[in-house]
């Protein structure tokens, strides 16, 4: 596997790459989210907010996506810096699949597939690596 040449895959999703990931996940086009929210949400805006050219969307953009996507609109308000953090998290803290993945539906070979490579991830670490 290649490794990341921009250094944004080994930090955590931008607003705009999440958004984008859960719509994949939900098989939807840019216009079909359009036409979901009844236009609240352009196709043309969500593609800015997407590719990271707009990133503080309005709160009730987020809302209208967090309702579609049945995702948690905190989450999104945080992401977009509306909110900080209730509970500030150490980047070292163990967190479980159901926090990781819980906006992906995966099925269970998709799973397992990661699972292994979690594992070949771990098994990579050098000793006196931290986490």
């Amino acid at each position: 596997m290649l490794a990341p040449t921009d250094g944004r895959s080994s930090s955590k999703p931008t607003l705009g790459q999440y958004l984008a990931s859960i719509r994949t996940d939900r098989k939807m086009t840019l216009r079909g989210v359009e036409e979901a929210t009844n236009k609240q949400v352009s196709n043309a805006y969500l593609s800015q907010i997407e590719n990271g050219k707009i990133q503080k969307p309005s709160p009730n953009i987020l809302h209208a996506l967090a309702e579609l996507y049945a995702i948690d609109f905190e989450k999104l308000m945080e992401m977009a810096g509306f909110l900080t953090s209730s509970t500030k998290r150490d980047d070292t803290e163990r967190h479980g699949r159901v926090a990781t993945f819980a906006e992906h539906n995966l099925t269970s070979e998709e799973e397992a597939e990661m699972l292994q490579y979690l594992k070949f991830m771990r098994s990579r670490k050098k000793p006196g690596d931290q986490t």
